[in-house]
């Protein structure tokens, strides 16, 4: 049996077989490509497309009190003195200058999660910009490459910060949007109260960090406990929903209602899928298609999170007024998403991140990679950090030797789940951030686009205040 170079070594000796007497040097880069590089193309855009628009921003992060929950104050930390923080919605071309100023008692910085930024826009203290000290300013400006419900947050002592109050979200609507009847956004999240109702004051606690992060004890949807939501009959909407929970993870149940997933974090799917077994887990984004059946006036629809065994209400969705005529128009499901059938055994696994943990470090309990755990104090950078050559195909492996859930993400890229215990997996979408459960071992594969230094962590985020994240490169 051939190994992996041997195969590789054969394919381009054939190719310049075929190229005798061809000097075009870009016919042979071609003839290279491999399948899944072929297959990938089209599937969103290398490079973003400015038209012009730009968008001068203010976000100020602060100590702040705010109305939450049932309307009483609480103390938090905000930006731009709201939880959830600014909803910041733009078009498919537009330019963000984002002025960020830092009112916080600690350095802090900006992250765009799933936004495929410049890597000097990436917000990540260390290793794309130094930390965002207490009273200073820092600008963010980027042309975002992709249409979808993206958010912001703190990547520096994120588990303290996020769990404070400190996220936002970024809409980034298509040229010509969908014509739904309204497009809206639900931010789910939940909080550690005191009895006294006021936010429990450790973090990274050796609870928290021997089970899956700080899971709180008050769930809210866009800061409100069991929130209603009114909808008339017939109109059609794009529910945009978000976790920016610290730990933990939700699964929607919308009850008898027509629901289609249609973008899985910001991208589009390949077609409507059903939203059954998603799990939304921190970090995760869905878009949601619903349509409201024109003959349930009247009627409620409570949505349920079923990810545990404890059903937990999340919202309600009360049909009410006149019935409106349901926008007709064709899916936005229907994305360019590749096959990519081969199997490890065929394209070989690039590298592999082997999570784990153990006694040690600040906290007491590090959570690693490669049994690596991440110095946040000194940034330092791993040594040997894996290497993903631009533009060419990368599978990934991750072991979980843990008997803890891992939501895994990745900056600056997209990726599709390829197999789940080596078995194949064909999901119709990409995705940047995909749960791994206990002893699960789960490939992904990508091709990277965009250049630079970018973080690969474990989501929830005391697992990653812990060490359990890591570098890798793009060039």
């Amino acid at each position: 049996m051939k190994t992996g170079n041997e195969r590789g070594s054969s394919f381009i000796r054939q190719c310049r077989g075929r190229l005798i007497g061809v000097l075009a040097l870009g016919a042979l880069a071609a003839c290279r490509r491999s399948p899944e590089v072929a297959e990938f193309a089209g599937s969103y855009p290398k490079e973003a497309s400015p038209d012009g628009t730009v968008h001068e921003l203010r976000l100020v992060a602060a100590p702040s009190q705010v109305a939450l929950f049932d309307g009483r104050p609480f103390d938090v930390w905000a930006y731009n003195s709201q939880v959830p923080g600014p909803t910041f919605r733009v078009r498919l071309g537009d330019t963000l200058r984002v002025t960020f100023t830092n009112n916080l008692p600690q350095p802090t910085t900006v992250h765009w999660h799933g936004v495929r930024v410049p890597n000097a826009m990436d917000g990540v203290p260390g290793v794309t910009q130094a930390p965002v000290a207490a009273g200073e300013t820092f600008v963010y400006e980027f042309t975002p490459k992709d249409a979808g419900t993206f958010w912001f947050h703190p990547h520096l002592r994120s588990s303290e910060q996020v769990e404070r109050g400190l996220f936002g979200v970024l809409i980034v609507e298509d040229a010509t949007p969908p014509p739904y009847s309204r497009d809206e956004l639900w931010v789910l999240d939940d909080w550690l109260l005191t009895p006294q109702g006021e936010l429990f004051p450790e973090f990274n606690t050796r609870r928290d960090l021997a089970h899956d992060g700080r899971w709180g004890n008050f769930v809210t949807v866009n800061g409100r406990s069991t929130p209603r939501f009114a909808m008339a009959p017939g109109e059609r909407v794009r529910l945009r929903l978000l976790n920016v929970a610290n730990g933990r993870v939700f699964a929607p149940d919308f009850s008898a209602l027509d629901v289609k997933v249609i973008a899985v974090d910001g991208l589009y799917t390949a077609r409507p899928l059903s939203l059954s077994g998603f799990e939304l887990a921190p970090g995760n984004r869905l878009d949601l298609d619903i349509t409201i059946p024109p003959d349930v006036a009247g009627q409620r629809f409570p949505v349920v999170d079923r990810f545990t065994r404890r059903e937990i209400p999340l919202a309600e969705i009360a049909v009410e007024g006149s019935r409106v005529e349901t926008p007709a128009f064709d899916s936005p499901a229907r994305s360019h998403v590749p096959p990519w059938r081969r199997s490890a055994e065929e394209t070989g696994v690039r590298a592999e991140f082997k999570l784990n943990a153990r006694s040690g470090g600040p906290f007491g309990i590090q959570w690693t990679i490669n049994d690596v755990a991440m110095d946040h104090a000194t940034h330092a950078l791993p040594e040997n950090r894996p290497h993903f050559p631009i533009g060419e195909f990368s599978r990934l492996r991750f072991v979980n030797e843990s008997y803890r859930i891992h939501p895994m993400h990745i900056h600056g890229m997209f990726f599709k789940v390829l197999a789940r215990n080596g078995t194949p997996v064909d999901e119709p979408h990409f995705r940047d951030t995909v749960l791994v459960h206990p002893k699960e071992t789960l490939e992904i594969g990508t091709v990277a686009e965009d250049p630079g230094r970018w973080m690969l962590h474990c989501h929830i985020l005391e697992h990653a205040e812990s060490g359990m994240m890591t570098v890798v490169e793009v060039r």
